[in-house]
């Protein structure tokens, strides 16, 4: 039974997996570049303080070349029986790879999509999981301190072999992006028509009881609490890669994504100052049907068209 685990990455996320592990009864030796909040000095030393046997570290780093770099150094401290856990939003191919390459060496590997954000440590993280049955089932009382309270299975599923559990944690964000954008969008309908006077209290008004209530709806009226008319953020909406391999799954496995894709796009769009795109469907509409066009310049959001509309 597991009881002991090393955790590297002690983020956001991390540092708040290990106070809720160590509240679940299982004892944490974390990791983290910074010494503040570091456990150890390094890898090394994280693995030796981990007791003899079957030693276990969870990964909790960006994914890419840290996670890359961690999993490799690991590699190279861990020994036959002991087992590597992969938390990060890595691209499920990778787990693959990784796992081949750790069972080279007698080292098990299990890939766990992790969702709850900074808000896990009371509310606990939904785990997604893949990898060998075995190594599933050895690490289950880890996985039960993490997940939310309540049935096992509305917290945690075993989707699969070893990147399955990424690959659900994929479509999950990719299924994030709609929802976001359908709230978004909404919120901006609200705000754009007078006739609604309190768009905050609106939004409100459907936490409970509505068939659009939902934890993000929560979030987003916490924002508008916060910042009713969102001045203090730019519109820049970043993504950090799952909404991309999502669609591109999509497209390889010829599964429609209309709604996923287009939430995508639409943060493309905001990190343009200016759309090249909407300035040639401008110039297209002026000249087929001679239709009004904006100048270009700071003073255009508010100034006159060229021309009357035709």
């Amino acid at each position: 039974m597991v009881s002991h685990i090393g955790l590297v990455g002690l983020g956001k996320m991390g540092h708040n997996m290990r106070e809720r592990l160590r509240r679940g009864g299982i004892e944490v030796t974390g990791y983290d570049p910074r010494p503040e909040v570091s456990d150890v000095a390094d890898l090394a030393a994280l693995v030796a303080a981990l007791p003899e046997g079957r030693r276990v570290v969870w990964v909790m780093v960006p994914a890419g070349d840290p996670t890359r770099g961690v999993v490799q150094e690991l590699g190279g401290l861990l020994a036959t029986g002991d087992i590597v856990i992969e938390g990060g939003n890595s691209h499920y191919p990778e787990d693959q790879a990784r796992a081949a390459e750790l069972a080279e060496r007698g080292i098990g590997y299990v890939d766990v999509g992790v969702s709850g954000g900074v808000w896990g440590l009371d509310n606990g993280y939904g785990l997604m999981v893949g990898g060998d049955q075995e190594l599933v089932e050895h690490l289950m009382p880890v996985f039960d301190a993490l997940r939310p309270e309540g049935p096992r299975e509305e917290g945690f599923v075993h989707a699969g072999s070893v990147g399955a559990g990424h690959f659900a944690k994929m479509v999950h964000n990719g299924i994030e992006y709609g929802l976001m954008q359908a709230y978004a969008e909404g919120y901006e309908l609200l705000a754009a028509k007078d006739i609604v006077t309190d768009v905050h209290g609106t939004m409100k008004a459907w936490t409970r009881g509505t068939v659009v209530r939902s934890w993000l709806l929560d979030l987003m009226v916490k924002a508008l609490e916060e910042d009713p008319a969102l001045h203090a953020i730019d519109d820049w909406v970043d993504d950090s890669g799952e909404g991309r391999w999502t669609v591109d799954e999509a497209i390889d496995n010829a599964v429609p994504l209309p709604v996923i894709s287009a939430a995508l796009f639409a943060r493309f769009a905001s990190r343009q100052q200016e759309s090249p795109a909407m300035k040639a469907v401008a110039a297209l509409r002026q000249q087929f049907g001679g239709h009004a066009v904006r100048p270009a310049g700071p003073a255009s959001p508010g100034g006159s068209p060229l021309e009357p509309p035709a």
